[in-house]
């Protein structure tokens, strides 16, 4: 099997989503990284490797939008998507996110911002 060719972390505190993206990202052949806290975050950019984050806005008693404050600091152009269930609020229609992921959430609407900020680098025609 071809190993992936983009890699995708995804922080958020609860670990149903967690498993929901990872299973839908690696069926889509994307490898998964996942944290569950800011610090792990850290931990696994730390790691390198990273293509895309998927960051919940909402991580228990951290904030995932100050956390893309510190993303855009230390690794600026990373791609961000929110994941949220308070879309439509201002806050969020201003910030430096690359995009907004509404929970709950499809898979075409997970899918689909993450292939259009993280192309496959190979292509599957041949």
């Amino acid at each position: 099997m071809d190993s992936p060719s983009h890699t995708v972390l995804v922080v958020d505190d609860d670990a149903a989503i967690r498993f929901l993206c990872r299973v839908n990202l690696e069926l889509e052949g994307w490898a998964v990284r996942e944290a569950a806290t800011i610090a792990g975050a850290r931990e696994e950019l730390a790691g390198g490797d990273v293509d895309v984050v998927l960051l919940d806005v909402h991580l228990g008693v951290e904030s995932g939008t100050a956390f893309l404050g510190e993303l855009r600091r230390l690794h600026p152009g990373l791609p961000v998507l929110l994941l949220t269930g308070s879309v439509g609020t201002p806050a969020l229609d201003a910030t430096a996110a690359d995009g907004v992921i509404a929970k709950p959430f499809t898979l075409e609407e997970l899918l689909g911002p993450v292939r259009k900020l993280a192309p496959r680098a190979t292509s599957e025609a041949g």
